[in-house]
Order: C-alpha cells, then sequence, then structure tokens
C-alpha cells in the first residue's frame, strides 16, 4: 500500500512539474523565433497623437523586460520594429491611464483599454484602437502579462502638441 500511495503522489507532482515547466518553456521554444512585421496602412498621412519608448519596469529582474518605439494615431497603434519583449505567455497590450507604470502599479485594476494579445515578442506589430475612447486620457501604453498579472514593460506616452 505505501509503494502504492508512493507511486500517485510521485506521479502527480511529476505531472504538476511537467505542466509549470511547459508553460514557462512553451514561448522559448514555439514563438521567440518569431518576429513580428506590421505595418499601419496610410500612417504617413496620419497624424501622430503620442509617442513613447517601451523601457525595462525592474532591472533587477532579467526576465520581464521591453524596449523599442511605440506611435499612437487617432486610430490606431504602431509598435515600432525596434521593439523587443523578454518572452512569456499570454501578453496583452493595454493603454494605462496612469502616467507613471511601475512593477507596483496595480494596472489590472484601473480603467485600462485592452487592444488585444501580442503576436510576437520582436518587431512592429499594429492595434486597433476602439472608436470612442479618449486618448489623451491614457497616458501610457504597457505590455502586461495577463496569465500571471505582471508588468513586462510600459511605455510613458508624450503627446504631440497640435
Amino acid at each position: 500500500m505505501r509503494g502504492f500511495l508512493i507511486f500517485i503522489v510521485g506521479g502527480l507532482l511529476g505531472v504538476i512539474g511537467g505542466f509549470a515547466v511547459g508553460i514557462f518553456l512553451y514561448p522559448y521554444i514555439f514563438l521567440a523565433d518569431v518576429v513580428a512585421n506590421e505595418q499601419l496602412q496610410g500612417a504617413a498621412e496620419k497624424q501622430i497623437v503620442a509617442t513613447g519608448t517601451f523601457i525595462h519596469a525592474d532591472p533587477s529582474d532579467p526576465i520581464h523586460f521591453g524596449s523599442g518605439g511605440v506611435t499612437v494615431y487617432a486610430d490606431a497603434l504602431q509598435i515600432e520594429k525596434d521593439f523587443e519583449v523578454g518572452p512569456g505567455p499570454k501578453y496583452h497590450v493595454y493603454l494605462v491611464p496612469d502616467a507613471n507604470v511601475t512593477p507596483d502599479t496595480a494596472v489590472d485594476d484601473t480603467m485600462y483599454v485592452d487592444l488585444g494579445r501580442l503576436r510576437a515578442f520582436k518587431g512592429s506589430q499594429v492595434f486597433d484602437i476602439p472608436a470612442g475612447v479618449d486618448i489623451p486620457s491614457y497616458k501610457s501604453v504597457v505590455i502586461w502579462c495577463e496569465q500571471f498579472g505582471v508588468l513586462i514593460s510600459p511605455a510613458a506616452l508624450r503627446f504631440s502638441k497640435n
């Protein structure tokens, strides 16, 4: 009986451990080489509302980092070709009302706008901004891990003077 119990407990620990390792390794194995190259159609004719640069929010955290530019138009957000974040599961792009987003900011408790799931960890990507969004009310763009509720990289926005 004791041997059977050890077998069951060992099996459960193995399944749980394998699942946890799989969640963390999946992005590195299947998505790390994907580089997006999306361009906003008609960007040259559109007026830029704001720009920003993604930063490494917590330099002591080697896993959650980001860099590269972002440009906001009235109806779309363009993550620039120099963009890069450390891989992970279920990353989303949010517009956030806070101007200074840090790892301690409760982003998921703010009135954020979810623009969609990040399609690649490197390269340019375009996200539509829903009609009716008051862009000047949102002072930052953040990459947020919905799976674990973790800030990956914030970009404070600098608004254009019209």
